[in-house]
Order: C-alpha cells, then structure tokens, then sequence
C-alpha cells in the first residue's frame, strides 16, 4: 500500500493527471459518484493506482486494524493498493471524481511483502 498526498497549493487539473499516468504506461481512466455512496468489500487481481480528483473518498482495509487501515484521500493524492488488497469505500459529503489505471502485481521475492505508506 502507498499513498502519495498532494504537495500542490492549486488543485490537480485532471488532463495533467491523465498525461502523468500515460507516460507511466498506464491507460487511466475516470469516474464518479455522488456523496454518501458505498463499495461493499472486495478485492482486485491487478494493483490498483487511483488518484482523487474533486472531492473526497475514504477507503477502508478491513485487513488492516487500528488508523493504518482508513485511507482518505482528496484532491490530488494518490493511492497505490496492490492486487488482492481487500477494500470498502465511501464517498465525501460533496461526490468524488478519481482517474484509475490498472498495473500488472508487482513482482517480490517469495515471502517478502511490500509496505509503503
């Protein structure tokens, strides 16, 4: 898990996001929902590289006790949770748009676990 907060006095512009995640090669793409919406727990078979752009969502590992396990996110902060990370969401109070790309599992050697936060 990594999470990357944004260090910019203005908000992101999403076209720059988007060319950002390109030159990555990652192939992004966004959504919305509007405040107060919910993803019941589930999981991904890729690493998820998700960047919030209005608004706000907060994501919560079920995993993971104690505050290490709620992530929220705002305006120009990044997420990077890797596949099979279990995971809820929740919408802030005024919607949230957020630019997603999958990336193939990070490769690690057998039996060590990558922990970045």
């Amino acid at each position: 898990m990594q999470v990357i907060r944004w260090q910019e006095s203005n908000p992101p512009d999403e076209e720059e996001l988007r060319q950002k995640m390109q030159e990555q090669g990652l192939a992004p793409y966004s959504w919305s929902n509007g405040p107060g919406d919910t993803y019941a727990v589930h999981s991904h078979s890729y690493d998820k590289v998700l960047y919030c752009v209005r608004g706000s969502i907060r994501f919560v590992l079920p995993d993971t006790p104690g505050p290490e396990g709620i992530i929220d996110l705002e305006p120009g902060d990044c997420m990077i949770l890797p596949a099979g990370t279990r995971h809820s969401a929740f919408v802030g109070p005024k919607g949230v748009t957020c630019m997603e790309a999958q990336r193939t599992p990070t490769r690690r050697p057998q039996g060590q676990k990558q922990v970045e936060r």
